[in-house]
């Protein structure tokens, strides 16, 4: 007996360390929010909207490709910076941005940093025969964006590739070369300079110099702290030259993240497609075979892993074979991980079509280690919706799914700057989230829409409840236009009671395929509204303006878990049938609507004890 288990034994010994998920919970594609329980306290706001109707200075001049963000905390505010094309992906000109916040909820404007790059007429690639770079512009692609050095000084970064066509990848090893700038404090930057060139690169022909030449010692002591570290040089494979010699691991693995593990000399490596190993001396070596983390479910999109401020660790991906929802999964050493929650799980309509433009929310980094530590500690996320419109959202630490109590939010009353801890907000450009005045002057939550194509959405996480008592006091800002629908739902997101403040002046409630009025509303005036849910019964009764209503659910649920506000109709575009490349732009993509405004003073639930009937 013991003969035959001395084999299994071995094997077992022999197996590899390795990152697994070990929880029990799958996202559900049929849903863009996969059926997840949201992370509370979560905050996605979008930074950038693409508008190629109406370009400007804080569209990036209307350009509608923007992708692969990534981000920096450095001398008290956020560093966001980004890849932009005209129209689609590997479609030139290409150039990188960045976009500064004090709070990660106010943004500048986004700044060019690495402008348009010519490509040499006669250009060639060795693998390409016949074709010959005429007139053509340099496409940018990068998988690292910043480094802060031992000094303390932040260095962007980016690399000019070249795409002979729509189809060639200018992650091949065969463009021009990695550049390097330094951020300076007060919005400047140093010259840009070149880090390291593709060996096929002739040097003679670029348009900066090598940073070897710059007279700043400790810039060019900074630039070789880079190529000094395994871990930052290990993120550049894919751009650089297939046999670099300061690359630890040559092989074609993608989007490469890392993270530490608490002996501070073992690294967890991260690709995409939940790609996996680590390295026992800090990233200089990778003994370990790559494997697919096991139980991991992620595809051709990024995944990122980092340690939380509490000491623990999340991984931040898109568990499915699409690009949607954005989830985090959290472990507490680093190896083992038990859950998965949502962070992202909207998917905004594509506004302009284009090359290997993808719907979701997607390619998603976070601050990487030595870059910098908010002060607010939470964890910070950077990634793009549909290649398009570009994101940031927050996540609390430590993160949570579960709520310990009710809400008892009278937000005149809160403290400023807490008022939205416990609620998650979905807030856009043209569909803010926010505190603010009130029109009779007091605070509250003010959800704002003018956006054509999308919406604001709040949402609070409560306890569990088979019955729950919920009171709240609306402010509709008009009553002539506008939607603000509000949802009671179950832990997955399944919305089981519905109410609209629709734009007939009407509160009306949906009673199945059909709709019901409750009572009218006037512009600028409270609606005190008391719902009363009963799940096990599908019971709802609404009291407005002194009327009673009872109605039936149009959906069973069995208990509740959020109150939800949004200021549009939901959406269920695209699924997992719909074609992944989208070729057209919608109608009318630039416009935008009338305003419409809604605010909230208060939220209070309960769940009533429930007395046994006596027969």
């Amino acid at each position: 007996m013991l003969a035959a288990l001395l084999p299994i034994l071995a094997h077992a010994q022999a197996a590899p360390e390795t990152i697994r998920y070990t929880g029990t919970t799958l996202s559900n594609v049929d849903y863009h929010h996969g059926q997840l329980r949201p992370a509370i306290g979560t905050h996605a706001r979008q930074v950038l909207r693409a508008n190629r109707e109406h370009p400007d200075a804080a569209n990036g001049e209307g350009w509608t490709y923007n992708h692969a963000p990534m981000l920096a905390y450095w001398q008290g505010q956020f560093y966001y910076q980004y890849l932009s094309n005209p129209v689609g992906e590997h479609v030139p000109p290409g150039r990188t941005l960045l976009l500064t916040s004090k709070d990660g909820y106010t943004w500048s404007n986004p700044t060019v940093i690495f402008p348009p790059y010519k490509v040499p007429d006669g250009f060639t690639k060795a693998d390409q025969p016949g074709k010959v770079a005429k007139n053509l512009m340099a496409v940018m692609h990068q998988r690292i964006g910043f480094y802060t050095s031992k000094k303390n000084r932040l260095l962007t970064l980016g690399y000019y590739g070249v795409a002979l066509d729509a189809k060639d990848d200018p992650n091949d090893g065969q463009g021009i070369g990695r550049v390097v700038c330094e951020v300076l404090p007060g919005g400047k930057f140093g010259p840009i300079y070149f880090l390291r060139n593709n060996k096929t690169w002739d040097k003679s022909k670029s348009a900066y110099p090598f940073y070897t030449t710059s007279k700043d010692k400790g810039f060019v002591a900074a630039c070789e702290e880079i190529l000094a570290n395994p871990l930052m040089m290990q993120q550049m494979v894919e751009e650089q030259d297939k046999d670099d010699p300061l690359i630890p691991i040559k092989k074609d693995y993608k989007a490469f993240s890392y993270y530490h593990l608490p002996d501070g000399q073992r690294v967890v490596g991260l690709w995409k497609h939940a790609l996996t190993t680590i390295s026992p001396d800090g990233g200089k070596t990778w003994p370990n075979p790559v494997i697919r983390a096991p139980h991991f479910v992620n595809s051709n999109a990024k995944i990122w892993g980092q340690r939380t401020s509490d000491g623990r660790y999340a991984t931040v991906y898109n568990p499915s074979e699409f690009r949607w929802p954005l989830a985090i999964s959290t472990s507490e050493n680093g190896l083992e991980y038990t859950d998965l929650w949502l962070v992202h799980g909207e998917i905004t309509p594509m506004r302009y079509g284009g090359n290997y433009k993808s719907y979701g929310p997607q390619y998603v980094r976070g601050i990487q280690e030595g870059d910098g530590l908010p002060p607010d500690k939470k964890l910070w996320v950077s990634y793009s919706v549909n290649k398009e419109d570009l994101w940031v959202a927050s996540v609390p630490v430590p993160v949570r799914a579960t709520a310990t109590s009710h809400a008892n939010e009278v937000f005149a009353q809160l403290p400023a700057g807490q008022e939205l801890d416990q609620w998650n907000t979905y807030s856009l450009v043209q569909a803010p989230v926010e505190i603010g005045k009130l029109p009779d002057g007091s605070k509250g939550l003010v959800l704002k829409d003018s956006d054509k194509f999308d919406y604001a959405k709040a949402e609070r996480i409560i306890p569990e409840s088979k019955q729950l008592v919920a009171e709240l006091s609306v402010v509709p800002g008009q009553n002539d236009h506008g939607l603000l629908q509000i949802e009671f739902q179950d832990a997955k997101g399944q919305p089981a009671v519905q109410l609209s403040f629709d734009s007939t002046g009407t509160l009306s409630y949906k009673a199945g395929a059909r709709f019901k009025g409750v009572t009218k509303y006037q512009a600028s005036q409270p609606l005190d509204l008391k719902v009363t849910l009963d799940a096990p019964n599908r019971t709802c009764t609404v009291t407005a303006n002194g009327k009673t209503s009872t109605f039936i659910f149009f959906a069973p649920v069995a208990a509740f878990e959020r109150v939800m506000l949004r200021t549009g109709p939901a959406r269920h575009f695209p699924t997992p049938d719909t074609p992944a490349d989208q070729a057209y732009d919608l109608p009318k993509a630039g416009d935008s609507e009338p305003l419409a405004v809604f605010y909230l003073k208060s939220l209070k639930t309960s769940a009533p004890e429930v007395t046994a009937k006596t027969p």
